[in-house]
């Protein structure tokens, strides 16, 4: 069974959380497995507890999502550490995929919403 992670960045306003909880509620009952958020700083769980969360679910695999619009430092450096430390704490592999804002379906979503704001302004 594999896992799925959603990664964002974390704030210290618990509101911006919100619309991740949303998403998290979208995904979980379109996945085979368990469903976790994790954080990058400012809110927990932090991404090592929640692949410690899916490890015990049964999980020996989970895929990370970057929730986040590019791939700057925090996914260039950051991530690959987080991975490390997660995969160590938990006993689970872990695998990321790109920044979910380098998709050209989640872009175009986007344009959409941008388009349709701008008609209805």
């Amino acid at each position: 069974m594999t896992g799925l992670i959603l990664f964002g960045h974390g704030a210290r306003d618990p509101r911006w959380r919100e619309p991740f909880d949303r998403l998290k509620q979208i995904v979980a009952p379109r996945h085979d497995g368990p469903v976790e958020l994790a954080f990058l700083e400012h809110m927990q769980p932090d991404l090592a507890a929640a692949a410690v969360t899916l490890k015990a679910a049964g999980v020996r695999h989970a895929v990370v999502v970057p929730l986040f619009l590019g791939t700057g430092g925090h996914l260039r450096q950051d991530l690959p550490a987080m991975l490390a430390a997660a995969q160590q704490a938990s006993g689970i592999s872990l695998s990321s995929v790109s920044a979910v804002g380098e998709d050209s379906q989640v872009l175009e979503a986007m344009a959409a919403y941008c388009v349709a704001a701008a008609r209805g302004a």
